[in-house]
């Protein structure tokens, strides 16, 4: 008989979900150690809804995470003991990783069945048959070279994550040193969770090494993390990263953390297109395609070197024609970087399949509790439509709901009172649209970068907010992705993407470097109540409960 706990935090239910009470004492440990297994779905106020999906479980299994030990968690906070269904579930999933595996013999690829029942389940499948080669046995079959990437694809959708043992090619050698003194003399050193990050992507150079997700949040330097693979693997490699700014980002840090020189770090950007041992390049001009014989002529930089490591920093952003190449680089060692796997296309399984499985993944409370990141206190403001809005947003469509509701002229008057509440720290407003940017701006005399500001307009006024010349900047949706302001310690975000959490993680991340003090950071969203923003401002929450963010929701009266 199973001995009930009712003061335990958790209900696991027969189809997966977890119900977790935030109320409880035992909250925080519980949600860190389910975290590892199992996606937040719902959070509101009192009850926290997960799910075990095979997704969650795989990837937790190939993290590391035994099956032994997703149970034993389950058992160790439930009320009630758990549900035969769903330990059979944990099992079954975490059992087919490994139920299809890619092996190499003598310059052959061969794909290796566990038993006869999955082999003739999935050759049998008319999408996964035609790749398949020569059968050799009733488990083995030869599989071409050029479809390793394609059958991890199709294995995946079908429920098996294949676990590849071919290896890698070595590509070209490129010998380099880490630094221990910076450019600017400052000692260099591997923090602890870097230099294991980088190990669980490496594994000693293992064949079931070398390909890989490493999940932590911005501003605990992914950067660092990739340079630190780079030099594991002392090959020439490709970086691809989310816009110029980022490029010229790791290009310093690169320059500035390692031995190597100038001439040997290349950026190919749409204005320079230098191909060097270490090469770097954005999603953008990878997926630019030629309107006149509409191809993508710069999906070529994949060959034009024998790379020996592929980075996808931001690996959540992958498009589709970058998906689509990465099937064919199975022989490269790749290496994802991202805050969240979160991907709103739903396209996670291939993250997995073809760039590989999560390696390392450090809960963002962690990394606050050790210092490395900055405390945050999250806040969503409701704030009402004026009776001439309300009349507009009642007759409008959907996507005109959300625009009017985005562009709440009461945001305005919100920013100024938050601006006086923190005039002693540096703040960024970030926004969606740039006419509601410019009518914030404009009347309180704040620069605005846009993607259409010059870069180097863009880079001085970075400058002078880093040495405090400004306190308040304005930015548009490049705060998406990489922008240096280390100092940043306030954001206001005034409109998004929808309910976009990669959106969401990324602009928390712009003011989660560590801070002088008391290392306090402030997250603030101004919502308009009962209006479709609110609803896709739910995700956005679901999305900082998630890392263990306790997310207040107040009113305009209540700042």
């Amino acid at each position: 008989m199973v001995e009930n706990k009712p003061g335990n935090p958790c209900i696991v239910q027969s189809d997966c979900t977890l119900l977790l009470e935030i109320d409880n004492p035992l909250y925080p440990e519980a949600r860190n150690t389910i975290n590892r297994f199992a996606e937040l779905i719902k959070s509101p106020d009192k009850i926290h809804t997960y799910r075990m999906t095979p997704l969650s479980i795989w990837n937790a299994y190939s993290s590391g995470v035994t099956i032994d030990e997703m149970i034993q968690a389950l058992a160790l906070y439930s009320k009630f003991g758990i549900p035969k269904e769903v330990v059979n579930t944990i099992r079954e999933n975490a059992a087919r990783f490994g139920k299809v595996r890619i092996f190499g013999k003598d310059k052959n690829l061969f794909l290796s069945f566990s038993d006869e029942f999955t082999a003739k389940k999935l050759t049998n499948a008319p999408e996964i048959a035609e790749f398949i080669g020569k059968k050799i046995s009733d488990l083995d079959y030869k599989l071409p070279h050029e479809y390793r990437g394609k059958i991890k694809q199709l294995c995946i959708k079908r429920g098996y994550p294949v676990h590849d043992l071919a290896g890698y090619g070595k590509g070209e050698s490129l010998s380099f040193s880490l630094k221990t003194v910076t450019q600017k003399g400052k000692p260099f050193l591997l923090r602890s969770y870097q230099e294991e990050a980088a190990a669980a992507f490496y594994k000693g150079g293992a064949v079931h090494g070398g390909s890989g997700v490493v999940v932590l949040p911005c501003g605990a330097g992914k950067t660092i993390v990739g340079i630190s693979c780079m030099h594991k693997v002392q090959a020439c490699t490709l970086i691809l990263s989310s816009c110029r700014t980022s490029l010229k980002q790791w290009r310093k840090e690169i320059l500035d953390k390692t031995t190597l020189t100038e001439d040997q770090v290349g950026e190919y950007s749409g204005t320079n297109k230098k191909i060097l041992p270490v090469t770097i390049s954005s999603y953008q001009i990878l997926s630019y395609k030629d309107r006149r014989n509409m191809i993508h002529q710069h999906l070529e930089l994949f060959k034009m070197r024998n790379w020996g490591l592929i980075i996808y920093d931001e690996v959540h952003l992958l498009p589709a024609p970058v998906f689509q190449i990465t099937a064919d680089l199975q022989t490269k060692r790749r290496l994802g970087l991202t805050a969240t796997l979160v991907r709103e296309d739903g396209r996670e399984d291939e993250v997995f399949a073809l760039v590989g499985p999560k390696k390392y993944d450090l809960p963002w409370k962690d990394l606050e509790k050790q210092g490395w990141i900055a405390k945050a206190l999250c806040t969503e403001i409701r704030l009402p439509l004026e009776e001439d809005q309300q009349e507009l947003y009642a007759t409008a469509d959907k996507r005109k709901k959300f625009r009017i509701a985005s562009g709440n002229s009461h945001k305005l008057n919100m920013v100024k009172k938050l601006i006086k509440k923190h005039s002693q720290d540096q703040i960024l407003i970030i926004g969606l649209y740039l006419d509601q940017l410019m009518e914030i701006a404009g009347p309180l005399n704040i620069p605005l970068l846009t993607g259409k500001t010059h870069h180097s307009q863009r880079e001085e006024i970075y400058r002078r907010f880093k040495e405090n010349e400004l306190s308040v900047i304005a930015v548009s949706k490049i705060a998406n992705f990489a922008i240096d302001l280390p100092d940043a310690s306030v954001a206001i975000q005034i409109s998004g993407t929808f309910g976009s959490r990669q959106e969401e993680a990324q602009r928390l991340g712009r003011i989660l470097r560590p801070k002088e003090g008391n290392n306090q950071a402030f997250f603030y969203s101004l919502v308009t109540q009962n209006t479709t923003e609110q609803q896709f401002a739910f995700k956005r929450q679901r999305f900082l409960c998630e890392q263990g963010y306790d997310y207040r929701i107040i009113s305009e009266t209540d700042v």
